[in-house]
């Protein structure tokens, strides 16, 4: 009898959106609920706002340009922060002071993903951002993000200084785009479904038993 063959997971999103901190969590949760399926999860890069500057810009100026004004989002925000908080996870918006570009948090993503800390790479920047309100356009915040998940500081920062792998990011976020994804998070199960939001648990867990059972029937016969 062949090994039962693992069940791809891509899940393109961003540190910066907050469904995707809340969406993160709820896949997470659902590979608990179906422990028993083999999977292969990866994350992969999105760009929310690929108009801002590699340096940033003040948080209130971005609030303004893509929702009219602070005071507007603060409207939108507590509905999402609630939803953060019923997953266990802390969001203050109000601690936020500098809006990032994101390249540089994917490239520690992706770097990570080589000794297999993608997933805890990912979940140290979006608790510095949405819950510490931390700086992601400081590249000693980055590193030290790194160094906190057992990545070599040293290394890290000598890498951050150029342009390894913004070309290799970059093309990645560009194919999902190509691929019509506009809104994430979305999960893309085996290649060739999407699930686009951040979706219940146990929906999720019940689409992954369900296509790796799927996949699996394809490859016996």
């Amino acid at each position: 009898m062949s090994a039962i063959r693992p069940l791809k997971i891509d899940v393109v999103s961003d540190v910066v959106c907050p469904w995707c901190y809340i969406g993160k969590r709820r896949i997470e949760q659902a590979l608990a609920l179906a422990p028993d399926v083999p999977v292969e999860l990866n994350y992969r890069p999105f760009f929310l706002n690929p108009w801002v500057p590699r340096e940033g810009i003040a948080r209130d100026d971005y609030l303004t340009k893509k929702f009219g004004s602070p005071e507007r989002y603060k409207e939108i925000a507590a509905r999402v922060v609630d939803a953060a908080a019923q997953e266990g996870l802390d969001y203050h918006p109000d601690r936020v002071q500098r809006q990032p570009n994101t390249i540089d948090c994917h490239r520690l993503i992706h770097w990570a993903e080589a000794t297999g800390q993608g997933p805890a790479m990912k979940q140290r920047l979006m608790e510095l951002y949405f819950r510490d309100g931390g700086d992601l356009t400081d590249p000693e915040v980055l590193v030290q993000a790194a160094a906190d998940i057992g990545l070599d500081a040293g290394e890290v920062r000598a890498k951050l200084a150029t342009d390894e792998d913004v070309a290799l990011i970059s093309g990645q976020a560009e194919e999902a785009a190509e691929k019509g994804i506009s809104g994430v998070p979305t999960f893309v199960f085996a290649q060739k479904y999407a699930v686009s939001g951040a979706q219940d648990p146990a929906q999720l867990a019940k689409a992954i038993r369900h296509l790796s059972a799927e996949i699996n029937a394809e490859a016996a016969e």
